[in-house]
């Protein structure tokens, strides 16, 4: 299928930048689906009037941000396309899902552990009490895009390893007759250790999106406390900002 594509000269916005954001928003879009291959830098420039150098920055541009990878004897190739999540209360599997990037999940810790003072205080139970720990990998297409650690408190839901690796959490949470109401949430960045470098399939130091969220149901009770790495080549959030009046 060929791309409607198409550039303005009389805009401000550079010729690469205005490329590269209609590719971006192709493969966002499902247009350009992973494994699909881009064609040829000199058909595309050629088509549309522009230089190779102008084609080739643009093209560069998205296998930067990691939609786009070069491979020899095969072309530019889609790899995947970044999933970009609003700031709502929703589990990163629905958030997948919804994105068309078939989630798989692998669950790594699910078990009873004392809680620390940290989770204690979040969850608002008693340090050393039990606690539910679950600990997965979240994928998309194959590829690891999230490490997912959460705590709930003990005997809240029965939560069966094979589930977990069918479905989101919050999805068993509703199943469960909870009623998710609201969150607290942070969300920072820190360099990968070379532990969580392995299991997201990154370099040690690499740059990592962080979320933590506690999460109340509709009586006010805390139902989990969530820690999140991210790959951000693989993900964003989304803000939206209102003015105050």
């Amino acid at each position: 299928m060929q791309l409607e594509l198409s550039v303005d000269r009389s805009s401000p916005v550079p010729l690469y930048f205005q490329l590269s954001q209609q590719l971006e928003a192709a493969i966002e879009h499902g247009t350009l689906t992973p494994g699909s291959l881009l064609g040829n830098e000199i058909e595309l420039a050629a088509r549309l009037g522009l230089s190779r150098p102008t084609v080739r920055q643009a093209i560069q541009s998205l296998v930067d941000k990691g939609l786009l990878v070069r491979r020899r004897g095969v072309g530019t190739q889609v790899v995947h396309s970044q999933v970009k999540r609003p700031l709502e209360l929703s589990s990163l599997y629905d958030d997948l899902e919804a994105a068309g990037q078939r989630p798989a999940t692998r669950v790594l810790v699910n078990e009873l552990v004392p809680a620390s003072a940290e989770i204690a205080a979040a969850l608002g139970v008693a340090e050393g009490s039990d606690v539910h720990r679950v600990e997965r990998l979240r994928l998309a297409h194959g590829e690891p895009m999230a490490h997912l650690c959460n705590f709930l408190p003990s005997g809240l839901i029965g939560l069966d390893t094979e589930q977990l690796e069918t479905t989101g959490l919050y999805r068993l949470m509703r199943a469960a007759g909870i009623t998710l109401h609201s969150a607290r949430q942070s969300i920072g960045a820190r360099a990968a250790t070379t532990e969580e470098a392995e299991r997201l399939a990154e370099e040690t130091g690499a740059p990592l999106l962080t979320m933590q969220r506690v999460t109340f149901d509709d009586t006010g009770r805390v139902v989990e406390y969530g820690t999140h790495t991210y790959r951000p080549t693989r993900y964003s959030f989304e803000f939206q900002l209102l003015v105050r009046t």
